[in-house]
């Protein structure tokens, strides 16, 4: 059901039960209230008249929306503050665990922002132990150290409204390479190095699935990132049915070896296409058809060794500038280092973590939030296991004032299925974020609704446009979605929205949180009569 079907029923359903809320008392649905008075976002202040109306008239529309099938059959969790004081307006399973999806992003960001800072910078460096002789030979190894950066590639900065590139996908190697060249390099004597050492090798968080590490949102994990760890499969059909379908893998790797069984078919026929590949393999198998003339057809693909394919790729590059190597391209996992200090050749610097932030967000990207988490937990060394990773963010919770065991942590981006928060520890967690320094570039890395980011297509053409700025989360069966809202009389909410168990479409349980947040945005538009006057601008 679409939303202007929704909203028809909530007006009908609310014009006719206003005498039933009131004379029944609290709805089926209706705040839960829970005695938490050492919870920052919950204030323990008794609701007025006019709030217990607000929440009434909410419950009742929320009841409406969560009723309508398939959503129904889900398990939802809710919980709306007011921002300035921290009074909760409305909650529903408020302290039940649910899988967040991309809402633990807003974990893993809020951490970045605390420990690192907005200024944060990473480094990337081509080191050697080796001297370069006055014939331009390099008597060793070129070492590509990496240390988590995740924007190794051609991405635009600072992000406005949209992804921007410029250039090859593997730009910043290739800066790289023309500075090695220009220190007058013109052979190297030992191999190329790709070192993702700085991070404990660990390529898949727990539970993570075999599906995700086939695609782009599932590429492995790895200190070293060139072009988010994934290369691009182009399928260009012919202008004949029945003509051969071209693939192209750019940049070309060794890492996959593509059969192709995509044939072109009539071009009023839907594309039919099916990619298969197993853990481990480097066989892509593709299969099915595109149409006669049709737009070639892209499929971004995750590669499993990244440090390996960073250093094939840096080999290529320095052979295209002339320079020979004797060597093999090889990778290096472990922390061992050779005796004697390296000398660095040329290095890369990272735009700054706050501008790095705000694309993770706006876009949901699963690999650069797993490098914030790792790097926040390299700064006091490298950890023994993936528990002892998770264990890390525990302290900055416990500062936040998220209740003991209320987040339940697998990975850092939500793509696990084994991650669990409650609505409240996403509350009080954004509640926290307000107040401290780093909070305007936080607030900044949200998607606004029906702007840009994962909620540009979004409640367009409804109150909610503009003045929702929320982290999405979506894996299968989840739809999450959690931020801040401003009502047109000005009033700032703080809301967490979990959906678990939807077995519809896509868009029915996205159609519910946007008539949750429209609801929402109407009921609690009004301030407290006494913060009104507080806020009101003198004559």
């Amino acid at each position: 059901m679409r939303i202007q079907k929704i909203r028809r029923r909530i007006a009908a359903a609310t014009a006719a039960s206003t005498v039933y809320v009131f004379a029944m008392g609290a709805p089926r649905l209706g705040a839960q209230t829970k005695a938490k008075t050492d919870v920052a976002c919950c204030g323990a202040r008794k609701p007025g008249a006019a709030a217990k109306k607000a929440t009434a008239k909410f419950s009742l529309r929320a009841e409406t929306l969560l009723a309508i099938s398939p959503a129904n059959k889900g398990e939802w969790g809710l919980l709306i503050v007011d921002a300035e004081s921290g009074e909760t307006l409305y909650e529903q399973n408020a302290d039940k665990y649910f899988v967040p999806a991309s809402n633990m992003k807003l974990f893993t960001t809020a951490l970045a922002l605390a420990k690192l800072g907005p200024e944060y910078r990473f480094h990337t460096t081509l080191e050697t132990k080796g001297a370069i002789s006055t014939e331009g030979v390099l008597g060793g190894d070129l070492v590509l150290v990496g240390r988590g950066d995740p924007n190794l590639s051609n991405r635009k900065f600072p992000y406005e409204l949209k992804e921007e590139f410029d250039g090859p996908p593997e730009k910043p190697l290739a800066e790289l390479a023309d500075a090695v060249a220009a220190k007058g390099v013109k052979e190297i004597s030992g191999d190329i190095i790709g070192d993702d050492s700085y991070f404990p090798r660990e390529r898949y968080p727990n539970g993570w699935e075999i599906d995700d590490m086939v695609w782009e949102y599932g590429a492995a994990i790895s200190a070293v990132v060139v072009d988010d760890n994934t290369v691009a499969l182009t399928l260009t059909p012919g202008d004949q049915p029945g003509g051969a379908v071209q693939a192209a893998v750019t940049p070309a790797t060794a890492d996959f070896t593509v059969e192709n069984d995509v044939i072109t078919s009539a071009a009023d026929v839907k594309p039919d296409l099916t990619l298969t590949r197993e853990p481990g393999s480097n066989l892509v198998v593709v299969k099915g058809s595109l149409p006669a003339k049709s737009a070639p057809r892209k499929l971004i693909l995750a590669i499993e060794e990244p440090a390996q394919h960073a250093a094939v790729l840096l080999k290529r590059l320095l052979q295209e500038r002339g320079v020979k190597v004797a060597g093999v391209a090889r990778a290096r996992h472990d922390h061992a280092e050779p005796t004697g200090d390296p000398v660095v050749l040329a290095e890369h610097v990272s735009v700054p973590l706050g501008d790095a932030l705000k694309l993770i967000n706006k876009i949901s990207q699963n690999l650069h939030t797993e490098m914030l988490l790792r790097t926040v937990a390299r700064q006091n060394g490298p950890w023994a296991t993936p528990d002892d990773l998770m264990k890390v963010p525990a302290d900055f919770y416990t500062a936040a004032g998220i209740a003991p065991g209320d987040v339940i942590q697998a990975d850092a981006s939500g793509l696990s299925r084994h991650d669990l928060v409650t609505p409240r520890a996403i509350v009080t967690l954004l509640s926290y974020a307000q107040k401290q320094s780093w909070f305007a570039t936080y607030y900044a890395s949200l998607p606004v609704a029906g702007i840009d980011g994962t909620l540009e297509d979004r409640m367009k053409n409804t109150l909610a446009a503009g003045r929702i700025h929320a982290k999405t989360g979506s894996v299968e069966h989840v739809r999450t979605l959690s931020g801040f809202a401003e009502t047109p009389g000005g009033r700032g909410l703080i809301f967490s929205f979990l959906s678990n168990n939807q077995g519809g479409k896509s868009h029915e349980a996205a159609d519910a949180l946007t008539g949750l947040c429209v609801a929402m945005l109407e009921e609690f538009n009004v301030m407290p009569q006494k913060r009104a006057l507080e806020h009101k601008p003198p004559k």
